[in-house]
């Protein structure tokens, strides 16, 4: 997920201090990257289809690596998505991960790392969808730009507007538990997109493997921003 000095990121960042997503020290925490690939053998169609065994698991992992958080996802061709018939939709499957999914416990704090307005929210309250979630309108060196945070807490939207003012450093949201995030173990997905089209509190976070490099143009690595709560520790 690291930028690397060959490649330049869509968005224009020079000169702009970014704020945290998450509450992270990089000087005593530590991140467990999550592996969501077919060759992850340990997570068996039974444990998928458990959410409970499932938040197990995802607990345990971190807790064995003395993490704070899990994260990945990126460009992740994942199987994960097999638990849910949301997935199977159309002709072909969504399994690729357009985001970055921070794992941690539920009531996790997000914060807005640049100012920002609301677009939209919604709750996608089918099983393996997004749950709550909240979109976020940025403008950054002339570039509009979105965020979508999914697998929220319902309390999270309870009282938001469109139009509303989020500033800089604001603590607007926490992960939800899995009745309200979609029936998934909690966690963040965080999402960058430049063009929603007519979407509103939704967008895919997934799409089939055959349209990657489009998917991927409109949603760029999240990592741009993430590396500034992350630091080093984001690999």
């Amino acid at each position: 997920m690291q930028e690397t000095a060959t490649v330049k990121h869509p968005l224009n960042l020079e000169g702009v201090v970014i704020g945290k997503v998450v509450d992270f020290d990089p000087a005593s925490d530590q991140l467990y990257p999550f592996n969501f690939t077919a060759s992850n053998t340990e997570l068996s169609p039974e444990v998928l289809a458990d959410t409970a065994v499932f938040s197990d698991w995802i607990t345990g992992q971190m807790a064995k690596a003395n993490a704070r958080y899990g994260i990945g996802g990126y460009d992740e061709h994942r199987t994960i998505y097999a638990r849910s018939s949301h997935f199977d939709a159309g002709e072909e499957p969504r399994r690729l991960h357009l985001g970055v999914d921070i794992w941690g416990p539920a009531g996790t704090k997000v914060y807005n790392f640049y100012k920002a307005e609301v677009h939209s929210f919604k709750f996608n309250d089918h099983y393996g969808d997004y749950g709550a979630t909240i979109i976020l309108k940025y403008d950054i060196n002339g570039r509009v730009f979105y965020a979508l945070y999914g697998h929220l807490s319902l309390s999270s939207i309870a009282d938001l507007k469109v139009g509303q003012k989020i500033a800089k450093g604001a603590a607007f949201a926490t992960f939800g538990i899995p009745e309200e995030n979609g029936h998934w173990p909690p966690h963040l997905h965080f999402q960058l997109i430049f063009n929603l089209f007519s979407a509103r509190g939704d967008y895919p976070g997934v799409c089939p493997f055959s349209q990657k490099a489009v998917f991927l143009l409109n949603s760029p690595d999240p990592s741009a921003i993430l590396k500034h709560t992350f630091k080093a520790a984001l690999i």
